[in-house]
């Protein structure tokens, strides 16, 4: 192991100088004292000639004053490295190997063995950010070389690190990555799309869209150019993003969504997966989880990663009353985006035909006399037809309430789109018994059908700790072990209930010494009622319902005491509040995972939640009342 430094030199920003882990002299941090410390470690060998440095840096100097200038130079750097680290003779002048360590040096050993984060940690921003030599231009014109090399291998470095953060479910951190890269270079567009990505991700729809913006000035000012076709694209995705017919983003003031912690490992599965479908290998995955464990939200990630990409995305999520409904699952598909595919009008009339008998605009759009194709065999003609215009997400959440006919129907449509860009994610309740129905897609994952199985798990302590730091970030390493313990004991780490915790804890809910853990961990949410859970639980729930507007009250309200699947219109008539105010309401119980939605309607995203409201927050009365005007 080599020894250290005598002096360490961050140049990926504003100059920093140690020597011995202390201040450098002041003189070392004159302009150019610090040019010729920084150009010498920076040449070939460490070492260049009298007559070069002369000419870099005093050549507006007579020779007898410039000998002179550089003489003092190294007599500084000899004060601060030691003289056995300066040598210089008659005519070279060289650095010791050890005796300046450049954290640039250190960023292309990160770059080159693949560490993004730690190369992306040492970027602070510009090379010798804020320095120039007047008068020295050799120096100037080197100087700017440099600054070329380093922008470029340090926006890369941020932009991989990025997208590493991206893929890990953190949209937050990766942004933020992403505009220090465009801090760089406002014109680099392969940051630009990284922050727009992740901006678009983290439900700032708005904030993507002014990257954008800045970018296409800063490629009209600086190249006068336009931007890449690719990112007029992304941008144009970000700008028409829907998940069903809901725009996903972030209602006004809305706190952000909990980073997807201890999911990196199945964010990059599902990931993985849709981007083999998307380059023509078609893929089959299963998010099996208990209620609470997070499918929901890795399904949604993973659609809302497809939304920004050039392709077609269907989204349904069933419900329980959609068992004994026939096709109702292949209907969700279609007012879920399907029937918007472009590429659908190539399918057969008499697919199309079979099809709109589920989905009246479609049948609308696509009249005709010819005898209907049987719905199974009209479902992949019309997925065959979308794809071969663009990859096909089709996503169905909650499907262990899919219809039997859907449900049937599934493993033949994977098999006929295997050597397509189709992939089909399906988010499944571990055990419930409607999951059986996709026994025989599951048996023959890895045998004649590509995908993978994934069973999620209940958060371990590393995960808690990572909600911790989002929710609290002030709290101190012994306050975070305790509520870490008291999360694991109340909630059995289900994600959920942790969440739900959390956020109450950070806008003032106070858990009592004295309460009991939940005592049943190995049960699910499906089998426990409110009183089965920790007071902790119950209490954050109701804080949380307390929390919000009361447009949004009343909304919540109304979708408990109604149940299943509910329409925009028929909760408007039940909170008795107009269409435009219930939209509001309908994008922060969305935002705030309240409910969940897909074309057509809204359900609570956790029954356990339901089931809270119900006995802790609504009268018997006021159910009645509410249900009252479904049937009016």
């Amino acid at each position: 192991m080599s020894p250290p430094a005598a002096l360490s030199a961050s140049v990926l920003g504003p100059a920093r100088l140690q020597v011995a882990g202390g201040e450098p002299p002041a003189e070392l941090l004159w302009r150019k004292h610090l040019a010729l410390l920084v150009y010498l470690a920076r040449s070939p060998r460490r070492g260049r000639t009298r007559e070069h440095l002369i000419g870099l840096l005093w050549a507006d100097r007579n020779e007898k004053q410039a000998r002179h200038s550089l003489s003092e130079a190294l007599r500084v750097l000899r004060r601060a490295l030691g003289d056995d680290r300066v040598h210089a003779d008659v005519d070279q002048i060289r650095l010791t190997e050890d005796a300046v360590a450049l954290d640039c040096d250190e960023f292309a050993r990160r770059r080159d063995r693949g560490d993004w984060a730690g190369a992306a940690e040492l970027v602070a921003g510009a090379f010798l950010e804020g320095l120039s030599v007047p008068g020295a231009s050799e120096f100037e014109t080197w100087l700017a070389a440099e600054r070329a090399t380093w922008r470029s291998q340090s926006g890369e470095a941020l932009v991989r690190w990025s997208e590493r953060q991206l893929a890990a479910g953190d949209a937050v951190a990766a942004a933020a990555t992403a505009q220090r890269a465009l801090a760089l270079d406002p014109a680099a567009e392969p940051a630009a799309c990284a922050a727009m990505r992740a901006l678009a991700l983290a439900g700032d729809r708005a904030g993507a869209l002014r990257v954008f913006a800045a970018t296409t000035h800063a490629l009209a000012e600086q190249l006068g150019t336009r931007p890449a076709p690719d990112t007029e694209r992304l941008a144009d995705r970000v700008r028409d993003a829907r998940i069903g017919r809901r725009v996903p983003h972030a209602p006004a003031g809305a706190r952000p969504r909990p980073p997807v912690v201890g999911r990196a490992v199945e964010l990059a599965a599902v990931a993985a997966a849709w981007e083999r479908a998307r380059a023509g290998r078609g893929q089959v995955v299963l998010v099996d989880g208990e209620p609470g464990e997070g499918k929901t939200r890795l399904v949604e990630e993973l659609v809302s990663r497809a939304l920004l990409d050039v392709a077609s995305v269907a989204v349904a999520r069933a419900v329980p009353t959609d068992e004994s409904q026939a096709w109702s699952g292949v209907a969700g598909l279609l007012a879920g985006g399907l029937a918007d595919a472009p590429g659908l009008s190539a399918a057969p009339p008499a697919a199309l035909a079979a099809l709109g008998a589920l989905h009246p605009d479609l049948a609308a759009r696509f009249p005709g006399t010819e005898a209907a194709l049987p719905v199974a065999d009209a479902l992949r003609t019309a997925v065959i037809a979308a794809a071969h215009e663009r990859p096909l997400l089709l996503a169905l959440d909650d499907a262990q309430w899919l219809d039997a006919s859907t449900a049937a129907a599934l493993p033949a449509l994977a098999r006929d789109v295997a050597a397509r860009p189709v992939a089909l994610v399906l988010g499944v309740t571990w055990g419930a018994p409607g999951a059986a129905r996709l026994d025989d897609l599951r048996a023959r994952l890895g045998r004649d059908l590509e995908g993978d199985a994934i069973r999620l798990a209940r958060f371990d302590d590393a995960a808690l700790r990572a909600l911790v730091a989002w929710a609290l970030p002030a709290y101190a390493p012994d306050e975070t072990d305790r509520l870490v313990r008291r999360l694991a004991s109340d909630t059995a780490g289900i994600p959920l209930l942790a969440v739900a915790v959390l956020e109450a804890v950070a806008q003032g809910l106070r858990l009592a010494a004295d309460a009991p853990a939940w005592p049943t961990p190995a049960r699910t949410l499906v089998d426990s009622l409110p009183g089965d859970l920790p007071p902790a639980v119950v209490g954050a729930i109701c804080l949380q319902y307390r929390r919000l507007g009361p447009d949004a009250q009343q909304v919540l309200a109304a979708a408990a005491a109604l149940d299943g699947r509910v329409e925009a219109a028929t909760l408007a008539r039940a909170a008795t509040l107009d269409a435009a105010t219930v939209q509001a309401a309908l994008d922060e119980l969305e935002w705030a995972s309240w409910l969940g939605c897909d074309a057509r309607g809204y359900a609570f995203a956790a029954p356990i939640t339901r089931n809270v409201l119900l006995q802790e927050m609504l009268t018997p009365g006021q159910v009645r009342r509410l249900r009252a005007t479904r049937e009016t």
